[in-house]
């Protein structure tokens, strides 16, 4: 019978955070969303431990050149709900 393998969990000592810039001209908006989400998060080291924050920092710049598909700069509108009843806004 092989051997199990041990779940690898980073201690705190060994968490560093880096820097990342990106350019968002000419990108899709949801595609660099769910990007910048997974660098935030940490998933993109082989260290991500869940209950620790494993995540780097993102700046990104270029903005005002994101693409976004459809008619969702024009239609698209946002609510909110409060938890109460007929608490749509």
């Amino acid at each position: 019978m092989a051997p199990q393998s041990k779940t690898y969990s980073a201690k705190p000592s060994e968490l560093t955070a880096s820097w990342y810039i990106v350019d968002a001209s000419g990108q899709t908006l949801g595609r660099l969303a769910a990007n910048v989400a997974k660098v935030l998060r940490g998933k993109h080291k082989p260290i991500y431990t869940p209950h620790l924050n494993t995540g780097d920092h993102v700046i990104v710049v270029n903005v005002k050149g994101i693409r976004v598909t459809g008619k969702k700069e024009t239609d698209k509108i946002y609510t909110s709900y409060t938890g109460y009843p007929g608490g749509l806004r």
